[in-house]
């Protein structure tokens, strides 16, 4: 692959550029007199005091669990751009990658699967796509079962991007960045005052190249966004809001197992052809009203539809085997002594279009009220939504040394054999015809009622309590009927979550809480399903904790929480769309965190998360019992700090820590635990800021995301590279 090599030294030469001109501004006009000094006011502070739910209290004291947010400052920092590199910050996440019908962002938190569990804006973002942050203020992590906020899921927690917004500032920012593997993105965001008490704000995202150090990365994408807002500062507020995007990239699948573990071939080995693709169409259409009744009534309504449209032409490393006259043999047994030379990767298409859509309304009325000598801060809401998919599969049956793969009329789609090591990235099976598989597809309608209140006992004491009733109703189809997969099937799921907390202040920069919570997942949540799933029970979760909340130094926020999550009929994923019952998966973590400025020029984002988990029911002869969940960590620290050496000049770093995973339920196939560095230099200036970027400063070989289909694949993470990024305000 192409190394745009030079690019790293015309890197450092245009950063250095600003040395002697600030040189030359700091020498004093007199010898005897210092040069007068300008003291600007932060604008990169990493500490988040509220977040953008509206369903919870905006100050962070006053919600009886722990939440995680990162800003726009601190993704600027580190020269995060997509929402994998940002959460990538929360420790107690693991990514997933492409598998099987589900691509996009895959996530695990705390150990449980959060595909369906992000958010726009507070709306389920339910859609299979690679999601950008270049029209995102913040994200914010919200952890453990919370059904009552979200509804069915959550049982890790929820993931809420917050999209930028537009206010009364006339601004406009104007950023360019390129990397050493030949990534090169630009992106725009302006905003636009139309009156006293209206604006417009329009982001757009363009990018081209190599998005990380492995072979078959490359990505072009494009994105736009705006919002308008009318009525700011005013009684009733009216916001509408799109964003519109395109991506066309090249899907990484990583590596097979062998030996159990990850078979080791140099990092950046691919076993795709140069003719894959993911092409991706993304809109998410907004319009909400706010209107204050009274002071302290509030009456909230909104709506939101979003459509993702995937077209993927994509081959995967399937299962590892010999090359003989009679074509590819599967190697047999847990290991293999033969030498990585002479073996071969059966290769597997994955090809599909894939249609998801959903359009959902919330009310809420929220409202502040006093009974005796008792506060009550009211949340009343009513949710309707439908969800829609539609999957069209394909696959190429191809051939191995003139033999074929696989057996006449079936679907397997075995593409062709590719060498183990040093495979020749070309489109040679690319040619394979293509031939019609299984047509899916689903459709889900939401019904719910919710209610919280949080009392306010006395100053020092608050109690929170909240229940909501969800009617799920599903149904699937699928053209091609087997085994596992059913030509129909149909649920309907009634499910009451409850929310309970209670909350000591003894100070305004003290709050200790204890809280309970529950969630519900369907069977058929995903909208997705294998034969008998109609008539499971959904998975029942439950989460204790207890935590603190702590402000100190100058801006400095702490937490700290102990907790336990319990998964009832936990279901996982044995295959491809295929997915058993586990019986009970239980999860005793503990976490704590710190952001903020410890000192004027020094602030600080990192925390650290413990994960005992394990599976201890199951039915008899499970071999996944007394295992560790999928792609679960026991330890994870996330680390990041910044430090303004000299006017205008900052310098930063941080690490990220994980221990050793399994990428299969039953343990077999381990992923060793990493540490990888990154550093930041930055010149900053009021109108502008000039950043380098390193990333993984030792050229750490690691594995980023897990895919446990195929025994269990892994893929590589990125290898040593620098990015310069340029931001100019105006």
């Amino acid at each position: 692959m192409n190394r745009l090599s030079p690019i790293a030294a015309a890197l450092v030469a245009v950063f250095a550029a600003p040395v002697p001109l600030y040189a030359q501004q700091a020498a004093p006009a007199n010898a005897g007199q210092l040069a007068p000094v300008t003291v600007e006011g932060k604008r990169d502070d990493f500490a988040t005091g509220s977040i953008g739910l509206s369903k919870l209290p905006a100050d962070l004291h006053d919600v009886p669990q722990s939440v995680t947010v990162v800003n726009k400052a601190q993704m600027q920092s580190q020269g995060a751009t997509s929402l994998a590199d940002a959460l990538r910050n929360v420790s107690g996440i693991t990514l997933g990658a492409a598998e099987g019908s589900q691509i996009g962002n895959n996530i695990n938190l705390n150990g449980f699967s959060a595909r369906t569990d992000i958010y726009l804006d507070g709306f389920r973002d339910r859609g299979q796509y690679y999601r950008d942050t270049f029209a995102v203020d913040q994200i914010e992590v919200l952890m453990g079962p919370s059904s009552m906020l979200f509804g069915r899921g959550s049982t890790g927690g929820v993931i809420n991007q917050v999209s930028k917004k537009a206010n009364l500032k006339q601004s406009t920012e104007v950023s360019a960045s390129a990397t050493t593997n030949g990534l090169v993105r630009s992106t725009v965001d302006y905003n636009h005052p139309l009156s006293d008490t209206s604006a417009m704000r329009i982001e757009a995202m363009a990018q081209n190249g190599a998005a990380s150090t492995r072979n078959q990365t490359n990505v072009q994408d494009f994105g736009v966004a705006g919002s308008y807002v009318n009525g700011i500062g005013t009684s009733t507020e009216i916001t509408l809001s799109a964003l519109v995007q395109h991506n066309h990239d090249m899907p990484d699948y990583g590596l097979p197992p062998l030996n159990g573990h990850p078979v080791n071939v140099d990092r950046n080995t691919a076993y795709g052809l140069l003719s894959d693709h993911t092409d991706q169409d993304v809109v998410a259409l907004s319009a909400g009203i706010k209107h204050k009744i009274a002071p302290d009534v509030t009456l909230r309504n909104q709506t939101q539809f979003n459509w993702v449209r995937t077209s993927a032409v994509e081959t995967a490393p399937n299962t590892i085997g010999t090359v003989s006259g009679t074509g590819f043999t599967p190697l047999t047994g847990a290991a293999s002594s033969l030498p990585l030379s002479s073996l071969y990767v059966r290769a597997q298409s994955h090809d599909r279009d894939i249609q998801d859509y959903s359009i959902f309304n919330q009310t809420e009325l929220s409202a502040k009220a006093t009974t005796g000598s008792i506060k009550h801060d009211l949340l009343l809401g009513l949710e309707l939504g439908h969800d829609g998919y539609d999957n069209q599969n394909y696959y190429r049956n191809g051939s191995c040394n003139g033999a074929a793969l696989q057996a006449a009329n079936t679907t397997t789609g075995y593409i062709s054999c590719i060498p183990l090591v040093n495979p020749g990235y070309s489109s040679a099976a690319a040619g394979t015809a293509s031939s019609t598989g299984n047509h899916a597809g689903g459709s889900a309608n939401t019904m719910a009622v919710y209610a919280n209140d949080t009392l306010e006992l006395a100053k020092q004491f608050k109690l929170v309590g909240g229940l909501r009733f969800d009617r799920y109703v599903a149904s699937i189809t699928n053209s091609i009927s087997s085994g596992t997969t059913p030509a129909a099937a149909n649920q309907t799921v009634n499910f009451l979550s409850v929310r309970a907390g209670a909350i000591w202040q003894p100070s305004e920069t003290q709050s200790y809480y204890l809280s309970y919570g529950t969630s519900f997942n369907p069977s058929l949540e995903q909208l997705t399903g294998t034969n008998g799933q109609q008539n499971l029970d959904p998975e029942k979760n439950r989460s204790y904790e207890v935590g603190g909340k702590w402000d100190v130094a100058q801006g400095l926020a702490l937490n700290a929480a102990a907790f336990q999550i319990t998964k009832q009929n936990a279901r996982s994923l044995v295959t491809t769309g295929v997915y058993e019952l586990q019986g009970t998966v239980r999860v005793n973590g503990a976490r704590a965190g710190a952001t903020g400025r410890i000192t004027r020029d020094w602030q600080v984002a990192t925390n650290y998360t413990y994960l005992g988990a394990k599976v201890t029911e199951g039915a008899a002869g499970d071999t996944s019992v007394g295992k560790v969940p999928i792609n679960t960590p026991k330890h994870t620290l996330t680390t990041w700090t910044t430090y303004d050496v000299a006017p205008h000049w900052q310098v930063g770093g941080g690490a990220t820590y994980m221990s050793e995973r399994f990428s299969n339920a039953t343990n077999t196939v381990q992923v060793g635990g990493y540490t990888r560095w990154d550093a930041t230099v930055a010149y900053q200036q009021k109108d502008y800021d000039i950043r380098l970027n390193l990333f993984n400063l030792g050229n750490k070989m690691y594995y980023d995301a897990l895919i446990p289909s195929d025994g269990g694949r892994s893929v590589p993470g990125l290898g040593r590279t620098a990015m310069l990024s340029v931001n100019y305000r105006m």
